[in-house]
């Protein structure tokens, strides 16, 4: 197969976790021709969507000193002339990641196959999207409005807050109905009631982990990434310091996951990432989840063999 990643600036890629990384070796592995481009590789030209890309391969060089890659010369190829695309980039989901998707659609209106689906990516913000499936999630707010918030707060006591177009546990904070910096806190998140925030009631089951949850074409992997946060904090995400162990799924996460994971296919969300805590669903990330190296690592299940098999499963039943 001929395959394009869509991806970030490759020199930012760390090969020991990324799952992208972990996707690019198995196609290889594979014998499937890799080409990556950026974001802004991407152009309508000549009423065809194309990409300014790059064929990828893969070095003897161990991969901790950085150069783990070799890419040839700037070709342009019509995306409809990949049997697929995979869209890794990461967020910030701003308007240059709307326009991308908007350039994806039209490419996938001409027959290109692109997971995840671009409409399905732009259509599902990776906070609000749990409000699809209230029957899963703890009490939730989202609003600009601080006086809600502070209702909201009053009702609950202990609440998180959020942005909704945060990364990697990024602007997150726990507010309790006595701190004295909410309205510093609220004033930073709203922008002075001009951003839309969430806030949900706060669930201590995060002590015991974050779990991340991947599903592969509506299946769940049957390992979940619980990532416990370190001491004095209430945020799991690796990127500030928690800890990753892997985890057969609970009962609960399998209900989650065998309701959530055919009704995200059908939109054309061939890999998402469920973020849950205890009981309750807290995220449905679908720009470029993550957790495949660490599962395969701890529990020795190829994980992004899976993911291939999905592709070129795919690509097979199409043609």
């Amino acid at each position: 197969m001929k395959l394009a990643f869509i991806i970030d600036q490759l020199d930012s890629i760390k090969t020991s976790k990324d799952s992208s990384y972990a996707m690019l070796r198995e196609a290889i592995t594979r014998n499937h021709r890799i080409h990556v481009l950026y974001q802004q590789d991407i152009a309508l030209a000549n009423n065809q969507v194309v990409g300014y890309s790059h064929d990828l391969h893969l070095t003897d060089t161990p991969e901790a000193d950085g150069h783990w890659y070799q890419t040839g010369a700037t070709e342009v190829i019509p995306l409809i002339d990949f049997d697929a695309i995979l869209m890794r980039k990461d967020p910030p989901f701003d308007m240059e990641y709307v326009y991308s998707t908007y350039l994806l659609e039209l490419a996938e209106a001409a027959g290109a196959l692109i997971f995840n689906s671009p409409r399905g990516i732009r259509d599902h913000n990776e906070k609000l999207a749990i409000a699809r499936f209230s029957q899963f999630i703890t009490p939730t707010l989202v609003t600009s409005q601080p006086h809600l918030i502070r209702d909201f707060l009053s009702e609950h006591q202990d609440i998180i807050l959020k942005p909704l177009d945060g990364m990697g546990g990024a602007s997150i904070f726990r507010v309790h109905g006595t701190d004295h910096n909410l309205n510093v806190i609220l004033e930073t998140l709203t922008h002075y009631g001009t951003r839309t925030i969430m806030a949900q009631r706060f669930i201590p089951a995060i002590t015991e982990g974050d779990k991340r949850i991947l599903l592969i074409a509506g299946k769940a992997v049957p390992f979940a990434l619980a990532r416990i946060p370190k001491p004095g904090e209430t945020r799991g995400n690796l990127a500030v310091g928690g800890t990753g162990k892997t985890q057969l799924l609970s009962r609960r996460d399998q209900e989650i996951a065998e309701t959530l994971g055919p009704e995200l296919m059908k939109r054309g969300l061939m890999l998402v990432g469920l973020d849950v805590i205890g009981d309750y669903l807290t995220e449905i990330n679908v720009t470029s989840p993550t957790g495949m190296q660490e599962i395969t690592r701890q529990t020795g299940l190829n994980v992004a063999a899976i993911m291939l098999d999905a592709i070129e499963d795919r690509v097979v039943s199409r043609n």
